[in-house]
């Protein structure tokens, strides 16, 4: 099963791992206000008990940079999540095996395993240097080398023009300040081209929500690098977290 934490919603299916098709119905709730580790995870409980059948291990996608389980920061929740284990936790009240990555990563994950990341979809660049971002309360990303993720790169925090990246242009603030496309595009631009300027990636997915709307604003990022919509779009941290906890990747423990 793939539980997705974001700052807006939780939501969580039962994923066939061999192809990346949710089995279950999708469930999903608000993220409750405050988003504290109490609250959250009563939350996650409660999706939880709406899908799983069975005692089959759980992965979480959470907010924040995820060090052997335990979540050092906490951007767009609260912050009393910093340094709370959440894998112990989620595995005392859930009875189960639970795995625990950074949100960006998991959908970076499902992306190259299923989705536009994958080698031969995009050509030869999904063979390099893939950068995915994630587009929603804040900016989320994956930085993918080879086919394999590099994890917490949090390139959404990074400044540009003096401004931190996904406080001007994720898309909670397009849609905060009314923005059209073109004028959000614009600030896509500007931060793309940093990324550019930083990585020269071979590719980048752009994913989140928005992906599904990428044919209003996608042709308006005036970048170099070859650019294309995430596959899996807001399934796709259901999807990596699901594939983390079957697959249990080196350096993390459930």
């Amino acid at each position: 099963m793939g539980i997705d934490f974001g700052g807006t919603t939780i939501k969580g299916a039962l994923v066939d791992t061999g192809t990346g098709q949710l089995a279950s119905d999708w469930v999903h709730v608000d993220t409750p206000r405050p988003s504290s580790p109490d609250l959250v995870v009563e939350a996650i409980g409660h999706v939880v008990s709406r899908v799983a059948t069975s005692t089959a291990a759980i992965g979480v996608a959470v907010p924040g940079i995820v060090r052997r389980g335990v979540l050092c920061s906490a951007a767009n929740i609260d912050r009393g999540w910093i340094g709370v284990d959440v894998a112990t936790l989620l595995r005392r009240e859930l009875d189960r095996p639970v795995d625990v990555l950074n949100d960006a990563d998991a959908a970076g994950l499902a992306e190259v395993r299923f989705g536009a990341a994958r080698a031969g979809v995009a050509g030869d660049s999904a063979s390099g240097l893939v950068l995915v971002t994630t587009l929603g309360t804040g900016i989320g990303s994956a930085l993918i080398s080879g086919g394999t993720v590099v994890p917490n790169s949090e390139l959404g925090h990074l400044e540009v023009d003096g401004r931190i990246a996904e406080a001007w242009a994720a898309t909670s603030v397009r849609e905060r300040e009314d923005l059209s496309y073109p004028e959000w595009a614009a600030r896509l631009t500007r931060y793309f081209q940093h990324l550019e300027r930083l990585f020269s990636p071979d590719l980048f997915v752009v994913g989140g929500a928005v992906s599904q709307s990428w044919d209003l604003f996608g042709h308006l990022i005036d970048i170099a690098t070859p650019t294309v919509p995430a596959v899996l779009g807001n399934r796709a941290g259901i999807v990596g977290a699901a594939l983390a906890a079957a697959t249990q990747p080196v350096g993390r423990q459930r």
